[in-house]
């Protein structure tokens, strides 16, 4: 299938009163090809009923209890498109992002699903290399060469050592993906969780290699949220790992992803 921006939607997963939902909801306006944007919500309130007036875009409300995989699961639902980005209410998207997108998954063989490199956006700054940064790109320079995208063996060994897609960059090809995309209940993993059981389909895992969209790290995100909580991320971090690695090799790795966490917080 030969994929266009009107096979593509923008589901914008709206939390509460973010303050910045509408540069979100901007640069997605922005983008050079156009494709449909939508607005999500398990938190309605008369703020992000008002965002979606003044842009004119259709809120849709989940009525199940607020939980991050029903929320992503819901959004991915109500996008009546083959494409589905999942545009976390914090971050922002460079105008040439669908359009990078599009042009790696029509060259692609069998898509799963297309992610990019991006940048972190920290105190109003963008930031485009720290210790965090440098090492996920590391780990997926073996995905720049398109050959290599539909080598399940190559995947599982990278997300083996970390979760290195970063997930608000994601885009899916929403019949690839299973009945429940995510996980309900988990929490802090639950787009490695994902990656892991996407991963084991026939298929590629679409990459491109330039920051085409910018991941906001702040005290407020829900990312910071579940990092404060340490006990529970290092736990289902554990999880993860013992889904590649015996238990000698686990125990190793934790120790070095747990010191990871710190590039989350300021």
């Amino acid at each position: 299938m030969k994929y266009s921006a009107k096979n593509h939607t923008f589901v914008v997963c709206a939390y509460k009163e973010s303050a910045y939902l509408e540069k979100c909801i901007k640069s997605l306006l922005k983008q050079k090809m156009k494709s449909k944007i939508i607005i999500t919500t398990s938190t309605p309130c008369k703020y992000i009923e008002n965002v979606a007036d003044k842009y004119k875009l259709e809120l849709y409300v989940n009525d199940a209890k607020p939980d991050i995989a029903s929320d992503w699961n819901y959004g991915i639902y109500k996008a009546d498109t083959p494409l589905v980005t999942i545009a976390h209410q914090d971050d922002i998207y460079e105008e040439e992002y669908l359009e990078q997108v599009l042009k790696v998954l029509n060259k692609a063989r069998n898509p799963i699903l297309v992610h990019t490199t991006y940048y972190e956006i920290r105190g109003g700054k963008r930031v485009y290399s720290n210790r965090l940064l440098r090492i996920k790109r590391l780990m997926l320079l073996p995905q720049i060469p398109s050959f290599t995208w539909n080598s399940i063996f190559l995947r599982r060994r990278i997300l083996a050592f970390g979760c290195a897609i970063c997930c608000p960059s994601v885009t899916y090809v929403k019949e690839r993906l299973p009945r429940e995309p995510f996980q309900v209940g988990c929490r802090a993993d639950l787009d490695w969780q994902a990656w892991e059981k996407y991963s084991k389909l026939k298929g590629a895992f679409c990459y491109v290699n330039k920051p085409v969209m910018g991941h906001r790290v702040h005290e407020e995100s829900e990312t910071s949220n579940v990092i404060g909580d340490g006990k529970g991320r290092t736990s289902e971090d554990y999880q993860m790992y013992r889904k590649f690695w015996p238990k000698w090799m686990a125990d190793i790795l934790i120790k070095f992803y747990v010191k990871g966490q710190d590039s989350n917080t300021l």
